[in-house]
């Protein structure tokens, strides 16, 4: 894993610094941007494997940068927020970063989160090879789970590709129908993280899934809320 190549998109020299020399004593190869044109210079000449980056940067910030990465790539992604800053926190989350870390941070943290989600990564890429052999698509209620593309196509023929949480929550739910998910099984299956107090990642994730589904108002529930228990998957395979 220490072969990775992580590109840290951080506009504080200081802070961009510390984090190539953390990650180089680790093992890995780093590459630095400024901002968002020299971040995609980067992506343009080298394969990343995972990105670091700062919300808070010149011309674009992380969030927009976020979003034009997710419409071309599944890259492996972690946020940099500020301590208190919740808002920054769920909005990465919506757009789907991977996992987000806050200032200032602890470099021990950051770098065992950083080996998990490659690691995840890694399996990720295994794992879906090994679904995909079994079965090219799962159908339910109408909508489409295509395991290659890694996309969820709904009854109306409109295509959402889906960033890695979601991909891994949804096909979870298809996998065990009817079962009820606690919030800590289901935050462990898409980051490997254990829950921890007001971790809003699980809500976040669903949310995003329901307004898929939501673009199609006849649309029966697919995945209900079992309060104080977790979610279930109640659509119908076919």
């Amino acid at each position: 894993m220490s072969s990775a190549n992580i590109l840290v998109v951080e506009d504080e020299l200081v802070t961009r610094s510390t984090l190539k020399s953390v990650f180089e004593a680790e093992g890995y190869q780093v590459f630095e941007a400024n901002d968002g044109t020299e971040m995609h210079q980067v992506l343009e000449q080298n394969e990343i494997n995972l990105i670091i980056m700062d919300i808070n940067l010149p011309g674009k910030n992380g969030l927009l940068l976020a979003r034009e990465i997710r419409e071309h790539k599944n890259i492996a992604l972690i946020f940099l927020t500020g301590r208190d800053n919740e808002v920054d926190k769920i909005l990465g989350l919506e757009i789907g970063a991977d996992d987000y870390i806050t200032k200032p941070f602890n470099p021990r943290e950051l770098t065992i989160r950083a080996r998990n989600l490659l690691t995840r990564t890694m399996q990720d890429t295994l794992y879906f090879e090994q679904v995909r052999q079994k079965v090219e698509h799962y159908k339910f209620s109408g909508w489409t789970l295509e395991i290659d593309s890694r996309s969820l196509i709904s009854p109306n023929g409109e295509v959402f590709k889906l960033p890695r949480s979601e991909f891994r929550a949804i096909l979870h739910f298809i996998e065990n129908p009817g079962k009820i998910q606690t919030r800590a099984d289901l935050l462990m299956k898409m980051t490997g993280r254990e829950l921890k107090a007001h971790d809003r990642t699980v809500d976040v994730t669903i949310r995003r899934i329901r307004k898929h589904f939501e673009t199609v108002p006849e649309s029966a529930e697919i995945i209900s809320t079992i309060h104080g228990e977790g979610y279930r998957f109640c659509g119908e395979l076919e």
